[in-house]
């Protein structure tokens, strides 16, 4: 619990003056003011999370992590539990979806057994910090103690804060883990109490049955426990998922260090809103790279304010979207870099500044008006 407490402790705001300073160079770039649109919003909140006006990005991760959930048992996943220690064998040898999307943004895959039902001690390229062999079915019981949800946390946190200290500068998050669709629409709904449709989605790609037996495993699930959307913890220890903690880890420790993270699906999402839970200001750390096609994902925007950058259509996990989205955030950094300037043109930044300010007054009062 002393790294957790140290970890959001150590959580500050953006440095708004560094922000308003790339804004200036931003605009002083030889375009209509707010024309590269969310690229501009990416250059300026990384100025503001690393208090730097000019950033490059040197070594990028993604932090995969893994665990089973015993609400599995209720019927409420398309595959076997068996596939998540495949899983486990395939993302460290370079064969799941998220491999090949990492490799062409040159990006490194951390993965952690934080909870797979089995042990893969054979598995050398994994890093090893199992909890639990899988959570509870918590149709029945808890899925885990509270000391093991912090436990999950602070897993998160330490390594990421390694990895920092081995000048990683951004990163990502994923999962692996059957019932991992059910744990977060858990989640979600304890946060929420919305209505169960616009909470629980298909996953993996239920039938018609399958799916009908999730919402209602998830509401008993809620209505059994109580869960207090108070207490962050007691959420996540209720009905969450070993990997939904570890990821929700992840971002308070990028937070506190002020580098950049990268949030990917539903799931990660769900872990995101959970580290706002604990930490508000840690989600002005977040980047939101896609939108899922989960129906919690829209509700989670609303919450979280994380408006994704991309929407592909896509549902995978394993931190697929935001190795789509790292060269993205790359490619907007080069902006204030190697962009002409209205310099050409004899203009001061301060006229510049001045007249894009302007702008987007005016246009700020057009939105508002429509």
């Amino acid at each position: 619990m002393e790294l957790l407490q140290q970890t959001i402790q150590a959580i500050r705001p953006l440095d708004e003056a560094v922000m308003a300073a790339t804004q200036r160079e931003i605009d002083y770039c030889l375009k209509p003011p707010g024309s590269l649109g969310k690229l501009e919003d990416i250059v300026r909140q990384i100025a503001g999370i690393t208090g730097k006006v000019h950033n490059r990005i040197n070594k990028k991760a993604i932090v995969v992590m893994m665990a089973d959930n015993g609400v599995r048992t209720e019927g409420v996943a398309m595959y076997p539990q068996d596939v998540t220690r495949i899983g486990a064998d395939f993302v460290t040898s370079g064969r799941m979806g998220v491999n090949f999307l990492a490799k062409y943004a040159q990006a490194d895959i951390i993965a952690v057994d934080l909870g797979i039902a089995v042990d893969i001690t054979e598995l050398s390229e994994v890093v090893h910090r199992k909890i639990r062999y899988g959570t509870a079915n918590f149709l029945e019981e808890p899925a885990m103690t509270r000391a093991e949800a912090i436990t999950a946390l602070e897993t998160g946190i330490e390594l990421t804060l390694a990895a920092i200290d081995q000048r990683y500068d951004l990163f990502g998050v994923g999962e692996i883990g059957i019932g991992n669709t059910t744990a977060s629409a858990a989640v979600l709904y304890a946060f929420t109490q919305a209505p169960i449709e616009r909470v629980v989605g298909r996953g993996a790609g239920l039938t018609d049955a399958a799916f009908a037996r999730k919402k209602e495993v998830v509401r008993q699930a809620v209505h059994l426990h109580q869960p207090n959307p108070e207490d962050p913890l007691d959420v996540l220890a209720k009905v969450g998922g070993l990997d939904i903690a570890g990821m929700a880890g992840v971002y308070l420790a990028c937070a506190s260090r002020r580098v950049p993270v990268v949030t990917d699906g539903l799931i990660s999402n769900v872990a995101a809103l959970a580290a706002m839970r604990l930490a508000p200001t840690s989600i002005a750390y977040m980047i939101p790279s896609h939108l899922s096609s989960e129906p919690g994902a829209v509700l989670l925007q609303k919450i979280t304010g994380l408006t994704a950058m991309l929407n592909m259509d896509m549902r995978l996990g394993e931190g697929t979207g935001c190795a789509l989205l790292f060269n993205i955030i790359e490619a907007a950094l080069c902006m204030i870099e190697e962009m002409g300037t209205f310099a050409v043109l004899g203009k001061s930044k301060d006229e510049i500044a001045d007249k894009a300010r302007a702008y987007r007054g005016e246009f700020g009062k057009q939105k508002k008006a429509c």
